[in-house]
């Protein structure tokens, strides 16, 4: 049983949980709010099966940031195994959410269809190993995080035309393709080791039908006009060191802005860095945030991170 009171909050039309504030240390310290919202929305299968349902959406701010604030939208990972799906819990990326929210952010969390507390189909199969159809489940993860991005856009201290889409694995793919389709107000993206079709268990560094994810990466470079940032590890189990490498080649000689960053070896598995081993990739991310126009609001608070967060990092 859920220990958040049920408030309905003028800015989304559905039931919304809220959670405790938390605190954020530094110079100067403030509440950092976390609530949650059930979100109807309604995506296409890859078997052309039309699914409507609520999913769950964790929302982390800051009252004390300038208003109105930047939106930041978060996707995560995809498990291999149904079990493990259907295991996720709620998407939180506490650690990662609070850094942004310091960076001046709003930021949102969809625990997408077929995962957790959210439940309903695998929307995502894309068939055989040797016959991956990649296109519909990154479509339909896509239209969740820019209907996510849509009902967070309804709060009144929500910016209208600025935001950043960021996700994580199977989610860094998704942002790209939720980009490509110009969303209005979406400025920047970052994908943090994007891809599909990987199985440290069973092929690691090997993932399955990788030239169909390199021209479905190629297909959104053709199309996204925002800059973004790629980020991976040398010791990635997903998909290696080398793939990472020619599907950002493939996007860039699309037309996509884009730039790379491969960190060396983190941990066992550097698909996890992003859940991890934020010390790694933090200051990377705030940088090119700074550089693009998304400077951290003056007088920002710095938090230590802990070593690593709550969220499984098994994901593709």
């Amino acid at each position: 049983m859920s220990v958040f009171p049920r408030i309905r909050l003028p800015w989304v039309g559905s039931v919304v949980l809220l959670g405790a504030a938390f605190a954020l240390s530094g110079p100067a310290r403030a509440a950092v709010t976390e609530e949650q919202f059930d979100l109807p929305v309604e995506v296409i299968d890859g078997y052309g099966k039309r699914i409507a349902q609520p999913i769950r959406v964790t929302v982390f701010s800051d009252p004390a940031n300038p208003r109105p604030a930047p939106v930041l939208v978060l996707g995560h990972g995809r498990a291999a195994e149904a079990q493990d799906r259907a295991n996720f819990g709620r998407g939180r990326f506490t650690v990662a959410s609070r850094f942004f929210v310091q960076r001046g952010f709003i930021v949102a969390v969809p625990t997408r269809i077929g995962y957790g507390v959210s439940g309903g189909e695998d929307v995502e199969d894309s068939g055989r190993c040797d016959d991956r159809r990649y296109g519909p489940p990154y479509a339909a993860a896509a239209q969740q995080l820019l209907q996510t991005l849509t009902a967070v856009r309804r709060r009144p201290d929500a910016a209208q035309d600025r935001a950043v889409l960021l996700g994580q694995s199977f989610g860094g793919a998704a942002v790209l393709g939720a980009a490509a389709l110009h969303p209005p107000g979406v400025q920047a993206v970052i994908n943090f080791a994007g891809g599909g079709g990987g199985n440290p268990k069973t092929s690691p560094g090997r993932p399955c039908s990788p030239q169909r994810m390199e021209r479905l990466l190629a297909s959104y470079g053709q199309e996204v006009r925002v800059p973004s940032l790629w980020l991976y590890a040398e010791n990635d189990q997903y998909w290696g060191p080398a793939l990472p490498h020619a599907w950002f080649d493939a996007y860039r000689a699309a037309g996509g802005r884009a730039e790379f960053v491969q960190f060396p070896p983190q941990g066992e598995d550097g698909h996890s860095t992003f859940a991890r081993f934020p010390q790694t990739w933090q200051p990377v991310v705030g940088a090119w945030l700074d550089r693009i126009g998304f400077a951290a609001p003056a007088g920002g608070r710095t938090a230590a991170p802990p070593p690593r967060s709550e969220e499984p990092a098994a994901h593709e």
